[in-house]
């Protein structure tokens, strides 16, 4: 037995809240992942710039592999 699909409408608030704030969060993640892939060079990202661009694109999943695999760790500053 299939159940129907909810509308908007029938949706309780809660859950329509829920759904507004969880894709800001997406979108929020998803604009950060390219904000930093246009101002870092090329020389410290792992892979194609295209690649990680087309990447982040895959709901919260893309963006998140590219901040854990797809920059390159810097040598830390020590300061004296």
């Amino acid at each position: 037995m299939a159940r129907k699909k909810k509308s908007w409408k029938e949706l309780p608030p809660a859950a329509r809240i829920g759904t507004i704030v969880i894709g800001a969060a997406q979108l929020a993640f998803l604009a950060a992942a390219q904000r930093d892939l246009s101002r870092r060079p090329a020389e410290q990202i792992r892979g194609s710039k295209m690649f990680w661009r087309l990447a982040t694109l895959v709901n919260f999943i893309g963006p998140g592999c590219y901040f854990a695999f797809g920059r390159k760790r810097l040598p830390a500053v020590t300061r004296k």
